[in-house]
């Protein structure tokens, strides 16, 4: 089955610890985009909240690093109890050795594509990988609308990690909600990175709750 993770981009901060108790009974992982300010214009939360977060919850906490030299934040994440950490491909001169110091620092470790970035940039890496991040928006923002031109580079991440037989995960962030989870999947996503749609909903347990029953009908 597909996996939610939800992405505490578009939480109350205020009241984080509160907003991931509500959906933690639904949702697989969190999701935590770090951003430095320049890979990124943006400035999200900083490597801090991984351990504040880790007091509070038992659910993977996975950091999706929109940065420009990711691999300094790593120490200090795996130390907080991040437990997968996604680099961008973009912002790497070398991604094998990205990943490979992500799992010598005993953190999974993922590969992201911007929505310009073909699939088989992850190719030579997917060996090693748990996850790629397919954009399908342009980092940095919450509640941008989703690209439906990266889906074939869905089908083609798919294509390669099932002819591999490799266990890689295909998530999906930006613009996930009830009408393009279905599609994501129908691609061959198996993770819904969801932020506006579920922590800005009325009601965030009940959005996590219909997205992870929509991740749970795919086989």
């Amino acid at each position: 089955m597909a996996k939610l993770a939800a992405s505490i981009l578009s939480a109350d901060m205020a009241h984080l610890a509160d907003q991931v108790k509500l959906v933690e009974p639904y949702a697989d992982s969190l999701h935590i985009d770090v951003m430095d300010g320049h890979f990124v214009p943006t400035i999200g939360v900083g490597p801090d909240v991984v351990p504040a977060l880790r007091r509070v919850t038992d659910l993977l906490l996975h950091c999706h690093l929109m940065a420009e030299d990711p691999v300094r934040y790593f120490d200090v994440l795996a130390d907080g109890g991040a437990g997968m950490v996604t680099s961008h491909v973009e912002a790497l001169e070398d991604p094998g050795w990205a990943v490979s110091e992500a799992t010598g620092h005993g953190m999974r470790a993922g590969l992201a594509l911007n929505p310009e970035t073909p699939a088989d940039a992850a190719f030579p890496f997917l060996d090693e990988l748990s996850d790629v991040i397919v954009m399908s928006v342009h980092p940095g923002w919450a509640g941008q609308a989703f690209l439906p031109e990266v889906l074939p580079k869905v089908r083609a991440l798919r294509a390669e990690i099932d002819r591999r037989g490799l266990p890689v995960d295909i998530e999906m962030d930006g613009g996930i909600n009830e009408e393009t989870a279905p599609r994501c999947l129908e691609a061959g996503a198996t993770v819904l990175a969801a932020a506006s749609s579920i922590f800005k909903a009325p009601d965030p347990a009940a959005a996590a709750k219909w997205l992870a029953e929509i991740a749970s009908s795919v086989p």
